[in-house]
């Protein structure tokens, strides 16, 4: 079943069921940049285009952000001699990638609109926009976050959950963040597109029991028991460009690529909604909407708090 079916009234009460952060609106720019959506998604198709693997890695980016802190363009920051940012942190270093979009759609969007709008809310607009682009749902995304002056590098690597997490650890990362087992196995779907590292993957495929044999047997001939860590695999290895529901059809399969992925599918609790959305590509889409919403309305710095940064990567 198409992504698109049906999910205009997906956004419809999803938005509806997420409005109750009043801090956040649809129409927040409409007035002071109309064309705010229009140069996001232009960039994106174009970006896209040309690599289909940066859809996931700005997905990735605005999880990374909003797990640290709250959707602040925390994760957007450089480092500096007198400050530490989250670029840095185990989880994100030499594997967030993205910077320079998130960059170009800033450079676009203040030309045309006279810097109101804030890295955040373009961060929150392009994980969308590639989302869709890569043949998933598309949503109503709530704006007016602004940008943090601080990030925290502890914080990044306390928060996000490792590709070593057990499946109580997930669940308690993603609790302490207002978000069920049910938004945590739909947005762990986001792994039907993208690509990791041998070194996040090495242990599950040599070590861990619940892997299928031959799955295990193909990832370990391009990720040696010893070197080759920055060898890249395809987290999806059926469609990685696509995003649908394969990734819940691999797990069940025992074919996930990282000990986190098979920990969803392994007598949990999340098994259930792991059957469900590998047979129903719309109910995963439906959930994966829900959840994302929610998400996006971790801790945003919303009103006087915050700034709108001339620059993502510094502050002003």
């Amino acid at each position: 079943m198409a992504f698109a079916k049906g999910l205009l009234l997906v956004a419809l009460v999803s938005l509806l069921a997420h409005s109750t952060n009043a801090q956040l609106f649809p129409n927040f720019y409409g007035a002071r940049c109309p064309n705010l959506q229009s140069i996001v998604r232009s960039v994106m198709s174009q970006t896209v285009a040309q690599d289909p693997s940066m859809g996931a890695s700005i997905l990735r980016l605005f999880f990374h952000d909003c797990f640290v802190n709250g959707c602040d363009a925390s994760v957007l920051l450089d480092d500096t001699a007198t400050f530490q940012g989250e670029k840095n942190a185990g989880p994100n270093a030499g594997s967030l990638r993205g910077f320079q979009v998130i960059d170009a759609i800033k450079s676009r969007v203040d030309a045309a609109c006279g810097g109101v709008v804030s890295c955040a809310d373009i961060l929150a607009l392009a994980a969308r926009d590639g989302v869709n682009l890569l043949g998933g749902p598309s949503w109503t995304v709530l704006l007016g976050r602004r940008d943090s002056r601080t990030a925290s590098f502890s914080a990044a690597n306390s928060n996000l959950p490792s590709p070593s997490s057990s499946f109580n650890t997930l669940v308690s990362i993603f609790a302490s963040k207002g978000l069920s087992i049910r938004d945590l196995t739909a947005l762990s779907g986001a792994h039907t597109v993208g690509q990791a590292r041998c070194t996040n993957f090495r242990s599950h495929i040599y070590n861990d029991p619940n892997v299928n044999p031959s799955f295990s047997g193909a990832r370990r001939n391009m990720c040696p028991q010893s070197g080759g860590d920055g060898n890249l695999a395809p987290l999806d290895f059926q469609s990685p460009n696509r995003f649908d529901n394969g990734y819940f059809q691999n797990i069940m399969n025992r074919a996930g690529l990282l000990h986190s992925d098979q920990e969803l599918f392994n007598n949990t609790s999340a098994d259930i909604f792991v059957r469900v959305y590998s047979r129903n590509s719309a109910v995963f889409a439906t959930d994966f909407v829900s959840a994302i919403l929610k998400m996006g309305n971790i801790s945003p710095l919303t009103g006087t708090n915050g700034e709108i940064r001339v620059n993502c990567r510094k502050t002003n």
